[in-house]
């Protein structure tokens, strides 16, 4: 999930967060981004989803399309 960043370096950065904010903040803080990482992850896979279904109605309207210019004899057997 973070890439190159190991334990040794999350450690580090907890430390200088800790002592930044303090013992009270961090708590609230981290609430926060973990709040705001989710409703990325939300707005992200609705995204995906919109565009999926945008895509999946531009294949489909060519079908409509074609069924729309045969004769109606044709269309009925």
């Amino acid at each position: 999930m973070f890439g190159s960043i190991g334990v040794p370096e999350l450690i580090i950065i907890f430390i200088i967060a800790l002592l930044i904010f303090g013992p009270r903040k961090l708590p609230k803080i981290g609430k926060s981004i973990g709040r705001t990482l989710a409703e990325f992850k939300r707005a992200s896979s609705d995204l995906k989803s919109t565009l999926e279904e945008e895509i999946e109605t531009e294949e489909t309207k060519p079908e409509v399309k074609k069924e729309k210019e045969k004769p109606h004899h044709e269309l009925k057997g």
